[in-house]
């Protein structure tokens, strides 16, 4: 029987997640796919372990004690559905002891989001027709209906300069960010993508544990960017339980990630993080830090924190300016705090 693990890492999102449970337990009646629901709570203090212990007590409830961010709190979560008791990239021992059973796919579902009809048995079946796909992930509408742009090429160099800074905001259809989100291919079409954005990921067990876990030294975004990337490198090999990954021969074909629109889930974009607006900055840029680091080096990586610090501090001076004009007084007072949070901490 095919079986699958759901995890939420949930923020003080309490009304949210309940209503996310609901949909993915309506989802999935009648599918005849065995599923266990995991949440992982980072520290909330808006009754969120209250409320599933008094109302769904068939969710396992993991308690972290404080927030670990989206990274952490999936991984605190992937080593108890999978039973981990070590792991390294490229090794995995299982605990032998782990209660519970182990799941054929992961889902990773944000706790502010809505499944629509069979929207996560419809991802579960692609995965088994077909097998050399490693990810796949449904249609994100808003609560309006428009859809989000949720599909993505890896991000080039003129990616991090332009895609969310204030430079997009200047010049928001610049070709960087376009070519990034795919806006020339339509959204109604099964697609292979590069990656997808995590709110819902779809992830075939065998790849996850070929990659590892997601990388907790991104405090939050971009760290789906960057296990994705390592997924789609990783080939289609062999993997046992407790045996080392056997890399693919030349041959294979990589792992593919599968963008599929029949499938939709609304997402409620950015209630947790949306809390601490500041440190919502920090957290994406910090993220794309790292992974611009990653990727092309501590150079390219050095000049594109100068860029971000000097394009901040011109958004500190313009809004300080209409401060001072008169125009939208608390408005510019909070932006003017968030822009100097962000270039204290950057």
């Amino acid at each position: 029987m095919t079986n699958l693990a759901i995890i939420t890492v949930s923020w003080n999102t309490c009304d949210l997640l309940r209503r996310s449970i609901e949909t993915a337990h309506a989802s999935l009646a009648g599918s005849g796919i065995a599923y266990t629901i995991v949440v992982v709570d980072n520290g909330s203090m808006d009754g969120t372990p209250a409320m599933l212990r008094a109302e769904h007590p068939e969710v396992l409830l993991l308690e972290a004690g404080r927030n670990l961010g989206f990274a952490g709190g999936n991984n605190f979560a992937l080593r108890r559905v999978l039973g981990v008791g070590s792991w390294e990239l490229g090794r995995f021992a299982p605990t032998p002891n782990s209660q519970l059973p182990t799941p054929n796919y992961v889902f990773l579902l944000n706790p502010d989001t809505e499944v629509i009809g069979d929207a996560i048995p419809a991802l579960v079946r692609y995965l088994e027709a077909h097998p050399d796909v490693a990810v796949v992930g449904p249609r994100l509408r808003y609560p309006d209906g428009s859809v989000q742009p949720s599909r993505r090429r890896f991000p080039t160099k003129g990616v991090y300069f332009w895609e969310s800074t204030p430079l997009e905001q200047r010049w928001p259809n610049n070709p960087w960010a376009r070519r990034y989100r795919l806006v020339a291919t339509p959204d109604d079409h099964e697609q292979e993508v590069d990656w997808l954005v995590g709110a819902a990921l779809m992830v075939r067990r065998a790849a996850i544990e070929g990659a590892g876990l997601l990388d907790a030294g991104f405090p939050m975004y971009s760290e789906e960017l960057e296990w994705q990337r390592r997924i789609r490198g990783i080939g289609v090999g062999s993997w046992g339980l407790g045996e080392r990954y056997q890399p693919p021969t030349p041959t294979s074909q990589l792992p593919r990630i599968i963008y599929l629109p029949s499938a939709t889930i609304i997402h409620h974009e950015g209630k947790s993080s949306e809390q601490a607006p500041a440190q919502r900055y920090l957290n994406f840029q910090r993220g794309r830090l790292r992974d611009a680091r990653m990727v092309y080096g501590d150079r390219f990586a050095a000049w594109l924190r100068l860029f971000l610090r000097a394009a901040y501090a011109v958004e500190l001076a313009t809004e300080g300016v209409k401060w001072v004009l008169g125009h939208k007084r608390p408005l510019r007072a909070q932006r003017v705090a968030i822009y100097r949070q962000v270039l204290r901490e950057l």
